[in-house]
């Protein structure tokens, strides 16, 4: 498939999550992101689990290559500028006043590239009160009201994978492409600040829309309890996940699939209203009714009868369901160490093709000679 963004070329000053995952956005198009890291450590999120190759950092830093520099170091500091001079997009998610410490402030980088994206991520944005508070996932989550929505009601605790991270990742990716196509029409640079506390607010934006249209705050069971989805296990200790909504063919396709007519005439369930407002007891009844079946069984019942349904799967499981090999979900590469590194593609398809070329996270300064000869070359020819 061809690569969209093959002419982009970004260089990431990014640590964890946020900047790396817009970056990573950008790279699984086909840019060419050249990912600047710290002598001996590189990316903090390497060492999270282990050696300089964690789990977590693979995660976002795939189709990237690494450079190792300090730019404290004047020699390091030049190749940094020679790299910011033919760079298309920079994405730095410091705290506000570090990047300038770094000579990766907005002022300097545009001073030798005036058609640079500069995208600068932070967690609460670049003034205010709570400017320089260092923020991450979850804090970002609990600040746009977006983690109440997801904590358990019965021995709270908070739950789930890094929600805010990723979904700013994905925001700063949109508004850097926004900003190149504005650069193609004015032929100017940009500067971009994207704040976590931004990201996750239009993220929860269902939430303030209740709140301000119908004076409404909701709670971690508002969405499920009104579009009647539920969870249950089965038989073999296995899940499986379904989701009525509003059409009444789905409530009748589940009461035939379970066996379970006479709910019809049940007042407290004859009504889609009623059957939100006594969800709970539902769920009493159907528990036990999953619980005498495995879970293909039940899949089975539910393709017959159309309800809306998925196996709950775990990690292991997803990727082996028949529809998700069909479109090829997951995809492996050669790895130079590791052997083989197996991710997950891009979710797009251009022209009906998906793109399953990908380079696996790099090795600390692994591009670094190829890097600066590319440099070299440029500065001579």
């Amino acid at each position: 498939m061809a690569k969209l963004l093959s002419s982009i070329r970004v260089v990431e000053m990014g640590t964890y999550i946020t900047g790396p995952a817009a970056a990573m956005q950008l790279a699984d198009l086909g840019a060419d992101v050249i990912k600047v890291e710290r002598p001996g450590e590189g990316d903090p999120f390497r060492a999270f689990k282990g050696g300089l190759y964690s789990p977590h950092f693979q995660t976002y830093n795939r189709n990237k290559r690494s450079i190792a520099l300090d730019t404290r170091n004047p020699d390091d500091l030049a190749v940094f500028r020679e790299l910011i001079a033919g760079a298309d997009v920079f994405i730095q998610n410091f705290r506000p006043g570090v990047a300038e410490k770094l000579g990766a402030g907005e002022d300097d980088l545009r001073r030798l590239n005036p058609r640079l994206i500069y995208c600068a991520i932070s967690g609460f944005g670049t003034s205010g009160p709570a400017r320089d508070r260092p923020a991450y996932d979850t804090v970002a989550q609990a600040a746009s009201g977006f983690l109440r929505l997801v904590t358990p009601p019965v021995k709270p605790r908070v739950i789930g994978p890094a929600i805010a991270d990723a979904v700013t990742g994905h925001y700063a990716a949109t508004g850097i492409l926004a900003a190149l196509v504005q650069r193609g029409v004015t032929g100017k640079g940009a500067r971009l600040d994207i704040s976590m506390l931004e990201a996750m607010c239009h993220f929860n934006l269902d939430s303030f829309t209740h709140y301000y249209s119908v004076d409404e705050v909701m709670g971690p069971l508002s969405r499920p309890v009104v579009s009647q989805s539920y969870t249950f296990e089965c038989a073999d200790d296995k899940w499986i996940a379904f989701h009525l909504s509003s059409p009444a063919k789905f409530w009748d396709g589940l009461l035939a699939a379970t066996g379970q007519e006479q709910l019809a005439r049940d007042p407290r369930f004859a009504e889609r209203l009623e059957r939100i407002q006594h969800q709970d007891e539902l769920i009493e009844i159907l528990t036990p009714v999953f619980k005498t079946a495995p879970r293909d069984d039940w899949c089975a019942r539910f393709e017959t009868h159309e309800v809306p349904y998925s196996p709950a799967y775990d990690s292991d499981e997803a990727l082996e369901d028949p529809q998700a090999k069909h479109l090829g979900i997951a995809v492996s590469v050669p790895h130079a160490t590791m052997g083989q590194f197996t991710t997950v593609r891009a979710p797009y398809s251009f022209d009906g093709e998906a793109d399953r070329d990908l380079l696996p996270p790099p090795m600390l300064d692994e591009h670094g000679a190829e890097i600066r000869a590319e440099l070299a070359r440029r500065k001579t020819g």
